[in-house]
């Protein structure tokens, strides 16, 4: 008999509570409308893809890895490839609300489960702050474009203040003149001396990004169809100004900008995983919405799956052409696209892009922004968070308290924190969730009787031998980089961010020897993996974070969650 902290929900009891409700308002029907197909999904996939990303971090991460970005993007799209595919099969057997969450209570149990909801929470939450941070700085350049200006202290964190304050200072004290600084440094110098204090404090914080939460917030929490209509207009506006930028710059490519092609080489390139595979987070909220789709089990994998083919084909093209015009160099900047058409003289172009830009992120907000009250409702149906929060609306069919609680979650620290911070933490939970549903899909149990067949399963590739052949391949390969690990005479802050490929290297034998073993999927592992790898890639500060917002995770199931689960007072095991 397993542990009660690691007591499984069976496929049959969350299929039965979904359809049943569960939630404080309702006890006949889940309540939600039943409206999207895979025309929605796909929508909804490329509205959560492509957004800040290809319209912001690109810039950055093509500032490190150079023209080879481009194959930053493939080896991120392939990871996700892996982490879909597991996403896909676990939404055809388990068509409800929740994502990784739910598939985590049925395939390794409650614990396990609530991390993960936990886990999800943070990325959602993280993830639209930055949204709404990066659709604020593009609104402000447009609004620049037409002449309308507003104060920098109502345009800007309150963080990028603080600290763009004392760079300029010190640049300012060693000589510089204010023109010489860097645009960006120069706004947060002239916000802060600018603001008004009360009693010393300055009064600076980032109001439109205020503004476009509470507007989605509003959108989202009025209805699904709403949300649907938004959502495809959305998505065919920014699909078309995209493919208008890669052909027109297409004509400015001067094919000595891409090269050198890595110029930092393989670190410098992975430098930008960060800002690159925040890019990719948002094809598993489609997941969440799966108790709104006319036919879950098989348009949900569909869905999946061909937004990030689009998606990856965009960002390929659109980073090849963004690196041909302008030298890696120089895109260092927080609108990298808009940049680069000025660069090159087009003006009017680079403010039709600021325009589109600001669609374009708006519509990732309202697509996480659906997401994260969803994991909450499911959460709360299984008693792990209060009954309010899977409270459905009576008209607009929406699951209400968890939305709003949601805005003001978000809402708040956006007047606040900055794009850089919020995009590293965002990164590193959404690659948790990809791990534990890859190494989800590996435990899930055989198929009940009475139990309809999936309409989408991972093709069965035996991983006994090849998984083996891999891991020696990269123990020669990468031998000296294994070898470096073991340097002690470094300091400790080249030492520390070390650490995580230590575990990184557990994992990897600990997965060869049970491929080895037990004849495991292929693709689930190198899923798991290769998604693993990427958590190495982001350093020891945004480790530590994240752990520490899973301690307060766990205080949290183990002072609530714990006692007030369904599966605890129904005593199932």
């Amino acid at each position: 008999m397993p542990h009660p902290l690691f007591r499984k929900k069976s496929i049959t009891a969350i299929l039965s509570d979904a359809q049943s409700g569960l939630s404080d308002s309702t006890h006949s029907s889940s309540g939600l409308n039943k409206v999207l197909t895979v025309r929605d999904l796909t929508a909804m996939g490329i509205a959560a893809v492509v957004g800040a990303g290809i319209f912001s971090t690109i810039g950055n991460a093509s500032f490190h890895g150079g023209p080879g970005v481009s194959l930053l993007f493939i080896l991120t799209a392939v990871c996700c490839g892996f982490s879909a595919l597991c996403y896909a099969e676990f939404a055809s057997r388990i068509p409800v609300s929740g994502s990784a969450y739910t598939y985590a209570y049925a395939s390794f149990g409650e614990l396990i489960a609530w991390i993960i909801g936990w886990d999800l929470l943070m990325e959602y939450a993280i993830g639209n702050i930055a949204v709404a941070i990066s659709w604020s700085q593009y609104f402000v350049n447009l609004l620049e474009g037409l002449h309308i200006h507003l104060p920098a202290y109502i345009t800007t964190d309150y963080l990028s203040a603080s600290r763009g304050f004392k760079e300029a200072t010190t640049q300012l004290a060693g000589g510089a003149s204010l023109e010489s600084l860097t645009s960006t440094t120069r706004g947060a110098y002239q916000a802060w001396i600018n603001a008004p204090q009360i009693g010393g404090l300055r009064l600076i914080a980032d109001i439109p990004a205020l503004a476009i939460v509470f507007l989605i917030t509003w959108l989202v929490y009025t209805g699904i169809r709403e949300t649907r209509r938004a959502t495809n207009m959305m998505v065919v506006f920014k699909i078309v100004i995209l493919i208008a930028v890669i052909a027109i710059g297409f004509f400015f490519v001067a094919p000595e900008n891409w090269s050198p092609f890595l110029p930092n080489g393989f670190g410098g390139m992975m430098k930008g995983v960060s800002a690159v595979f925040f890019a990719y987070i948002g094809f598993d909220a489609i997941s969440t919405t799966a108790e709104e789709c006319k036919n879950p089990q098989r348009d949900l994998p569909r869905g999946m799956i061909y937004s990030l083919i689009i998606c990856t084909v965009l960002y390929i093209l659109v980073a090849l052409v963004l690196t041909g015009m302008v030298s890696y160099k120089e895109l260092e900047v927080g609108d990298p696209l808009a940049f680069v058409f000025k660069r090159v003289g087009l003006d009017q172009i680079s403010y039709i892009i600021s325009f589109s830009a600001v669609i374009a992120t708006a519509s990732v907000l309202l697509v996480f922004q659906m997401g994260q009250p969803r994991i909450w409702m499911s959460m709360s149906r299984d008693g792990l968070l209060p009954k309010a929060f899977s409270r459905i609306h009576p008209k607009y069919k929406t699951p209400s308290f968890a939305t709003i609680i949601t805005g003001l979650f978000v809402a708040v620290p956006a007047l606040f924190l900055n794009l850089t911070e919020v995009t590293d933490l965002t990164s590193i939970g959404t690659l948790f969730a990809f791990v534990l549903v890859c190494g989800g899909v590996l435990l899930l149990p055989e198929r009940q009787p009475g139990e309809a067949a999936p309409k989408f399963k991972i093709p069965y590739i035996n991983s006994q031998f090849i998984v083996p052949v891999l891991f020696i391949t990269g123990v020669i390969i990468f031998w000296q980089n294994f070898l470096g690990l073991f340097n002690f005479h470094e300091t400790w802050d080249v030492f520390r961010d070390k650490l995580p490929f230590f575990l990184f290297v557990i994992l990897s034998i600990a997965i060869t020897v049970a491929s080895f073993l037990k004849k495991l999927s292929l693709i689930p592992v190198l899923g798991l993996a290769s998604c693993f790898y990427l958590m190495t890639e982001l350093g020891y500060t945004n480790w530590l974070r994240f752990i520490i917002w899973l301690i307060i995770g766990l205080v949290i199931y183990f002072l609530y969650s714990r006692y007030h689960s369904k599966l605890n007072n129904q005593k199932i095991i």
